[in-house]
């Protein structure tokens, strides 16, 4: 569905004042090894592989947004976004291993690995481990896509990817990541469907999952499409909380900002449906 940029701008007016999250005191613990010791002696993981938690400081069983960096899995680096600062929220921003130095699934893996340091530690900071939502923009909504739907990677660490809160990635790439197909030899507009696309896990059990993209006209490659896509897949394989966003008049790069008010709606929505 096509949200029109008048009711963009008032969810950022109605969600950027927050009256009680103002009075809350955040703390930030930077750079936490989030691998077991022995993995983390590896150099580079011990490089990249490194979270913050962004908290506030005297408040209890608050909700975790899980936030995984774009980039196309090329580059980029672990983030706090601003827009989900003060709002009365954990925000953990994750930094994982860049393709080509890895390749497929070293960070799928690395989400996976961080997702469950998350559900292992955020009650030591006062969150709730029933209230982890993931979220992130472009190859960060990508991974968050493959380690919710695709349980095998958290079934690892003995979590069950169904004890996830949420899903709300920000223009995630359904399908096979260009970057996973340029690892492979394969062009950018080839689209593939194989273990490492979202679409090849569609399940009925997933938890709730809202995609959000930007203008189908302006958005990179055929992402709307892809979304769209899983979308009616998701449905059709029995899931009863999958919907989509098309930010109207909003390119790749430009739909995460009016994206955020959305996600941290979801987040009272699905909050409130728990209680």
């Amino acid at each position: 569905m096509k949200i029109k940029l008048k009711l963009i701008i008032l969810f950022l007016t109605v969600t950027s004042f927050n009256a009680f999250a103002q009075k809350d005191t955040y703390v930030t613990k930077e750079n936490i090894h989030y691998y077991p010791e022995q993995e983390s002696k590896d150099a580079y993981i011990n490089e990249r592989c490194l979270l913050d938690v962004y908290y506030p400081k005297d408040k209890k069983s608050f909700a975790t947004i899980v936030w995984f960096h774009g980039g196309g899995i090329e580059g980029g680096n672990k983030e706090i976004p601003e827009a989900l600062k003060n709002k009365g929220y954990a925000v953990i921003g994750v930094g994982y291993r860049l393709s080509p130095k890895v390749s497929a699934p070293a960070y799928i893996e690395d989400a996976a690995s961080a997702v469950a340091w998350t559900f292992k530690h955020i009650a030591e900071y006062g969150g709730d481990p029933g209230r982890i939502f993931l979220s992130g923009h472009s190859a960060g909504g990508y991974l968050t896509m493959m380690v919710t739907l695709d349980k095998q990677y958290l079934a690892k660490y003995n979590i069950d990817a169904n004890r996830i809160a949420g899903l709300i990635p920000f223009s995630g790439q359904a399908i096979t990541h260009f970057t996973i197909r340029k690892e492979k030899g394969i062009k950018d507009t080839q689209p593939i469907i194989d273990k490492y696309a979202p679409l090849f896990h569609v399940r009925a059990d997933a938890p709730p999952v809202l995609l959000i993209t930007g203008d189908r006209e302006m958005e990179l490659l055929g992402r709307f499409e892809e979304n769209a896509y899983l979308c009616r897949m998701m449905k059709l394989a029995g899931h009863k909380d999958t919907r989509l966003y098309e930010l109207d008049g909003f390119d790749h790069g430009g739909m995460a900002e009016p994206a955020f008010p959305l996600l941290l709606k979801e987040i009272r929505r699905i909050s409130a449906q728990n209680k």
